[in-house]
């Protein structure tokens, strides 16, 4: 078992390795489409996470707005046990843990939006006070979710989950209350959130894509679709998977 471990860890030390040098040779992006309502988005966390720590700097998100404004809608008894038949599905395949929590105070509690526009605009928030913070606060706001059941359609639930990534990342200069009111009601905020999911739409649209999570790497003038067992397969293999097209781009 130890002699497993420490090769399995040695092949991802080597991978990080491998993705510095190839970063440095062969400059590249990694846009990441997603909604952060969607449990297949949540499925995709591990990969996401083990694409930023190879690629700092690289991976940037791209909200798709798939249950924001229009795609919105009241959490009803029916909705709730279908979404609950489709979260087990995906922890059977991914490993990924929907709690008893989850589906007790959010799926059955009643009187809940299923709505991703606040969740949005707390991500473009952060992400103004430093864009590292993003991705780190779209899978609190996910573990949040399915994980302790909190109802992440609420502005003052987001605004808190976002002052604890910033505050666990050593800053300090976001107030929880403050961020909960520019969540619920800032104009200039709710400007900023829908540009970057117009912008995200017209990409997905160029691609073809309907359909999220979808990781589009660029290498020059060529893009790549990457989704399926890249990214539900956990870090190493979205790790070895970014590097392969690195390899033959």
């Amino acid at each position: 078992m130890y002699l497993i471990d420490w090769i399995s860890n040695r092949l991802v030390s080597l991978s990080f390795f491998l993705s510095e040098r190839m970063t440095a040779m062969n400059p590249f992006r990694l846009q990441y489409f997603f909604d952060p309502l969607c449990g297949w988005c949540y499925a995709s966390a591990p990969a996401l996470a083990g694409l930023d720590a190879a690629h700092p700097g690289v991976l940037e998100l791209m909200p798709s707005g798939l249950f924001a404004d229009e795609g919105a809608r009241e959490l009803t008894p029916e909705w709730g046990e279908y979404a609950w038949r489709n979260d087990q599905r995906i922890e059977q395949m991914t490993g990924q843990r929907f709690t008893h929590a989850y589906r007790e105070q959010v799926l059955r509690r009643g009187g809940v939006r299923f709505d991703s526009g606040p969740a949005n605009r707390a991500l473009s928030a952060l992400r103004g006070v430093d864009a590292r913070l993003e991705r780190p606060l779209l899978e609190a706001i996910q573990l949040a979710r399915y994980v302790d059941g909190l109802d992440t359609a609420r502005p003052d639930v987001l605004a808190r989950i976002a002052a604890g990534v910033a505050a666990n990342a050593g800053v300090t200069t976001v107030d929880a209350d403050a961020l909960a009111r520019r969540i619920e009601g800032d104009a200039a905020l709710a400007s900023e959130t829908a540009g970057r999911i117009a912008r995200t739409q017209r990409a997905m649209r160029q691609l073809g894509a309907s359909g999220v999570p979808q990781l589009l790497l660029t290498v020059g003038e060529r893009g790549y679709v990457l989704h399926g067992a890249s990214l539900y397969g956990g870090a190493q293999a979205a790790v070895a998977a970014v590097e392969r097209v690195l390899q033959e781009a």
